[in-house]
């Protein structure tokens, strides 16, 4: 059976982390929203620009451009055997759109995974992120420090400083988490009513812990669910 999972979480909840370990263990590509509309960005595109003044000021990507960019990116070859979303869909007429692109497809989710942080914790990682502007890997100061002090280990980014993104202050932070309460937090019941939803503890817990619980959920009988 085709493998098809959705991540969901508020920002800073670890979804992306725990998608890319997925995607390695089983062999599937993570498609991230958030990394489609920092390419944009990054190249200086129409798009990107737009994208921009939306995510500095806390506020989603409106649906259509989401959608007109997933629709793409799932209709491409290393998607028919599976995938991983990780930041779509994040409203209830998003995942409108995902059911029809599945049905289009003849394809169906298989399970949707919850991670559950408090705010006051999503507040305390999230300023403390730093990002490598050159490789994009992330650190926490508080969990994940590089071995130089604000320099980024990965092999060729030797003498790159980390930053802090402009939607890492407490006050973007706060904007995004009362736009997810309001617009994203309803996919949780959207997804249970429909029996798919698995809620996983993202607090408390290393990131090798919580992919531990996910990979529980997934693996029946040695095989992806």
């Amino acid at each position: 059976m085709p493998n098809r999972i959705l991540i969901l979480g508020c920002p800073g909840a670890g979804k992306g982390t725990q998608a890319r370990q997925i995607a390695e263990r089983f062999g599937i590509p993570h498609i991230s929203t958030g990394d489609m509309f920092r390419s944009h960005m990054k190249k200086g595109t129409v798009l990107g620009k737009q994208i921009e003044d939306y995510m500095h000021t806390g506020q989603l990507i409106p649906d259509a451009v989401t959608c007109r960019m997933m629709v793409e990116r799932l209709a491409e070859p290393d998607c028919a055997n599976g995938y991983i979303l990780d930041g779509f869909p994040r409203s209830v007429p998003q995942a409108i759109e995902l059911d029809n692109m599945v049905v289009q497809r003849t394809e169906a989710l298989g399970v949707v995974i919850a991670l559950q942080v408090t705010d006051k914790e999503i507040v305390d990682r999230l300023t403390a992120r730093r990002t490598c502007p050159k490789c994009g890997r992330i650190y926490n100061l508080k969990y994940e420090q590089p071995k130089i002090e604000g320099i980024c280990d990965s092999e060729g980014c030797d003498a790159v400083k980390l930053v802090q993104r402009d939607d890492d202050t407490e006050a973007t932070i706060r904007k995004r988490l009362a736009v997810y309460h309001r617009v994203t937090e309803p996919l949780l019941a959207y997804y249970a009513e429909r029996g798919l939803r698995q809620d996983v503890m993202g607090e408390n817990r290393t990131p090798d812990e919580i992919a531990a619980q996910i990979e529980k959920l997934l693996i029946t009988d040695g095989k992806i669910v």
